[in-house]
């Protein structure tokens, strides 16, 4: 939906909006929201409300903090869960500085040079679609979540066993109002897991749904006395959550991906961009995987692509290419989680993808066999290596990665790698419930 400054102006009085949620993302992927009551909707629209960017972290120096807000006019939706009277509104914001320039840091800004990259190489979209999986889980008496489930369900199980089933409906609906096409929705392989995926977009819009998604699952969990998470990894000893990204490159309104001639149905563009992801994919992991947590889950063993491989048939890949071709041809990259920022995520994804193309790089060889029955030696010999095994190895990765650096920007890598060190040195130097358990009591 496209809208003018008066559309909105003409929405917020006509539909009884009392409150307008202005937001915007920090380089950690956590939503922020400055709110305005009606009687400001027509400053925010004329990008005139500002806020403190040094209380955001990432963001500013307290010498500098005045930023601004600009609002993009076609992310205004209602809040379905709000009361019908006085109801709440929102806008996605991109962060500009005083004198009307776009700020270093704000990471949709990031997104939108790498898109225009594309443009400039000749690529009129860049068409993502997310898988994003949760956790639900039940809260105490004092609403803090726990990690039981209540749930005995499996991969696609239907109530009584999936005790979210009730929530991942409402949930569904909330979406369908605010936009969202939602394709499907689903128990996933682990108690109290669950899948809702929606139909592809732009990257910017995907992005920027990815952000909704997650206040949407979050809100209508609480609401129904759940705690929904999209932590990678949760419980010890199963499957965790991933955000397996579907990505597809347009030129001249074709799929840049396609080619009939092809054995595969590939086209050399789309061999190309599957090797730029996997040259820099171990730069990238701190960015698509971003937490200690993260790395939890990208171990043998749980389905989750760990080593360095690409297949159009084979799920133990890092990157899949799914069996639809011609126009809905894409390539799958399995590593993501829910927990990254979607738009660095993305950013980094199509930058890696675009060198690819742009230095003509070609990609080993498929690999059909089961990666996760190989042992070291089989996968040796098929050159295969494996992602980050911690998050200080991600962060290692991308310091040694100046495409990724320079894709991110030096204010958002610098700011975001200082932040990724402080969380890997408080987790190395925290006692855990493990090593209390191991060693307290033998020494």
């Amino acid at each position: 939906m496209s809208y003018s400054k008066e559309d909105i102006i003409r929405m917020v009085r006509e539909q009884d909006i009392e409150f307008i949620r202005l937001q915007f993302t920090d380089i950690f992927g956590m939503l922020k929201n400055v709110a305005i009551t009606a009687s400001q909707i027509e400053k925010a629209v004329n990008n005139q409300i500002m806020f403190d960017g040094s209380s955001i972290e990432g963001f500013v120096r307290i010498d500098e903090s005045d930023q601004y807000l600009y609002p993009d006019l076609d992310s205004f939706v209602v809040f379905p869960w709000r009361p019908s009277h006085g109801k709440v509104a929102r806008l996605i914001c991109d962060v500009h500085n005083p004198d009307g320039t776009p700020f270093v840091g704000d990471p949709r800004h990031v997104l939108k040079k790498v898109l225009r990259k594309a443009e400039d190489m000749g690529f009129d979209a860049f068409n993502v679609g997310p898988e994003a999986e949760f956790f639900l889980f039940q809260t105490d008496d004092e609403g803090k979540p726990t990690t039981k489930t209540n749930d005995e369900a499996g991969y696609f199980d239907l109530g009584p066993l999936d005790h979210g089933e009730g929530t991942r409906r409402e949930i569904c609906m909330a979406l369908e109002q605010m936009g969202f096409e939602i394709e499907a929705s689903h128990h996933e392989v682990a108690q109290g897991q669950h899948e809702i995926d929606f139909k592809y977009a732009g990257a910017l819009q995907t992005a920027d749904n990815i952000m909704t998604f997650k206040l949407a699952v979050k809100t209508l969990a609480q609401r129904n006395g759940l705690h929904a998470t999209f932590m990678p990894k949760p419980i010890f000893g199963i499957n965790g959550s991933g955000m397996h990204t579907n990505m597809s490159l347009f030129k001249d309104g074709r799929n840049a991906f396609y080619d009939p001639d092809d054995p595969r149905g590939l086209s050399k563009t789309a061999y190309s961009f599957i090797a730029g992801l996997l040259c820099h994919v171990k730069g990238m992991a701190a960015v698509t995987n971003p937490l200690v947590n993260s790395y939890k889950r990208l171990v043998p063993g749980y389905e989750a692509p760990c080593y360095l491989a690409w297949s159009a048939s084979n799920r133990s890949a890092l990157i899949r290419i799914p069996a639809a071709r011609g126009q809905s041809t894409r390539v799958e990259l399995r590593s993501p989680d829910p927990a990254c920022n979607p738009y660095l995520e993305l950013a980094v994804c199509l930058a890696a993808g675009l060198d690819g193309i742009e230095k003509g790089m070609t990609p080993p060889d498929e690999v059909t066999e089961n990666i996760f029955v190989m042992d070291e030696a089989a996968r040796r010999a098929h050159g295969i290596d494996s992602l980050p095994g911690s998050l200080e190895e991600a962060i290692q990765a991308l310091e040694a990665d100046p495409l990724i650096l320079d894709t991110l920007g030096g204010h958002v890598a610098a700011n975001y790698l200082d932040g990724k060190r402080r969380e890997w040195d408080e987790y190395r130097t925290r006692v855990s419930s493990w090593e209390r358990e191991k060693y307290i009591i033998n020494y």
